[in-house]
């Protein structure tokens, strides 16, 4: 098929496989989702994995993907979309006895097609199985009408040997209304009837280049000879494939809570490299202050868990410590603040305490922050970001890391720390107000 798989990320993740319908029919992970979605389409690719490619292939209206940071997190995603979908390719790995099949009696002189749901050692050849028997009868009969395939419908047995008798003939609605090619009285030759099986042969088995290649011959030769209205016939059905190769698409898996999480999951993988972490960071806490002139001083903070905010544990800070009588002291009040939050994070168990702290401001701020850190002995890694140039500071590092704007682990940051100010001068504005009632009274 002429796909534009461009569009697949050359990522681990998840690939989602839907019909026409807009149904989920197959759910696969794979280490490198354009690589591996391109194979279900190359040359050669019905024969690889036995039944399912071949049934498979035909059906796909739109592929969806979403990109995990590891094929382990793919794996894991897997298994919970088939969970909750329940794809019929995905559920025949285990069970292929209940759902229908289509048979090609081949073993006879003028093979026709059915649905069955027993594949049966009667040399037959079977394609599938498919999902819904109605929905493959809908494409078989769909196939029919569009001379797709024109193979006889009706259930009479006959041979070269013994021809069906003259009075079924008569009685068949298929044979006076034009729609059977006839075999039965001869209406096609044997030898062009089995032209038209392993033209249907070829479809069912998804391979769709052969079969257009032989069509556009056969029109060339048609047209040549002058059958026109043959040559018509195969325009027509060229035209119709043509057609079914357009109907897939391919896009980005819109569940908006999954994809939210993937793109928070890869922004958490990029802080953990330029943070030398040797695991993600999935728990981040950040720390502001807020005050006028040293008058109702607070500190805020913020904890965000997987790149979502946890405001269960939000925590908002008195300032208790003396501050100059002449403005605040920004330094004071950030080791306070984390000196507190460090106190209650030692009665949690090691799983629930952070991965890192933020702190909202500079090389000042930092440093307080880390005479608290290292004044209770908590291991814990801290970095600072000043708003100014968006710079991140870490302790023991001289130079301070500059990011792009647009670089993942920036954003997220940035995200946090607006979030900490904006909580820290909500609660000062708050008692503040408060104050101010308080002295009108």
């Amino acid at each position: 098929m002429d796909l534009n798989l461009n569009l697949l990320p050359h990522k681990p993740g998840v690939y989602i496989m839907r019909n026409v319908a807009g149904t989920i029919i197959y759910v696969g992970k794979a280490k490198n989702i354009n690589s591996r979605v391109h194979q279900y389409f190359q040359t050669g690719a019905e024969n690889s994995r036995g039944w399912k490619i071949p049934s498979l292939v035909p059906l796909i209206a739109k592929i969806d993907f979403i990109v995990c940071l590891s094929e382990r997190d793919a794996l894991l995603l897997e298994n919970k979309l088939i969970k909750r979908y329940q794809p019929f390719f995905n559920s025949m790995l285990k069970d292929d006895k209940t759902y229908p099949s289509i048979r090609l009696s081949v073993q006879e002189d003028f093979p026709r097609l059915s649905v069955v749901r027993k594949h049966k050692e009667d040399g037959a050849k079977y394609f599938g199985p498919y999902p819904q028997v109605s929905n493959i009868k809908g494409l078989l009969r769909f196939l029919w009408q569009s001379k797709l395939i024109t193979l006889r419908p009706c259930k009479w047995s006959f041979s070269l040997t013994k021809p069906l008798e003259e009075r079924k003939i008569n009685g068949c609605i298929y044979y006076h209304t034009g729609q059977c090619p006839a075999p039965c009285c001869g209406k096609i030759s044997y030898k062009d009837y089995h032209i038209a099986v392993k033209r249907a042969e070829m479809f069912l088995e998804g391979n769709f280049s052969d079969f257009e290649k032989e069509l556009k011959t056969e029109m060339e030769l048609a047209s040549k000879e002058m059958r026109y209205e043959d040559a018509a016939k195969c325009r027509d059905v060229i035209s119709g494939m043509e057609h079914m190769k357009e109907r897939v698409a391919v896009s980005e898996y819109k569940d908006d809570k999954l994809a939210h999480k993937m793109q928070a999951a890869e922004k958490l993988k990029r802080l953990s490299n330029i943070l030398g972490s040797e695991k993600i960071i999935r728990h981040i806490e950040a720390f502001d202050n807020s005050h006028l002139y040293g008058k109702e001083p607070v500190g805020g903070m913020v904890c965000f868990v997987d790149g979502e905010k946890y405001k269960a544990h939000y925590r908002r800070f008195k300032i208790r410590s003396p501050l100059p009588q002449t403005g605040g002291d920004d330094f004071l009040m950030m080791r306070e603040c984390v000196g507190v939050r460090i106190k209650q994070i030692l009665n949690l168990p090691l799983e629930q305490r952070p991965d890192l702290f933020l702190i909202d401001g500079g090389k000042g701020q930092l440093s307080f922050a880390m005479q608290a850190v290292k004044q209770a002995g908590l291991e814990i890694k801290v970095i600072s970001l000043a708003k100014r140039e968006e710079e991140i500071f870490v302790p023991g590092r001289e130079d301070s890391i500059k990011l792009e704007k647009s670089d993942p682990a920036l954003r997220l940051i940035m995200e946090i720390r607006d979030e900490v100010h904006r909580f820290a001068i909500t609660y000062h504005r708050l008692l503040r107000n408060k104050k101010l009632f308080e002295t009108k009274k």
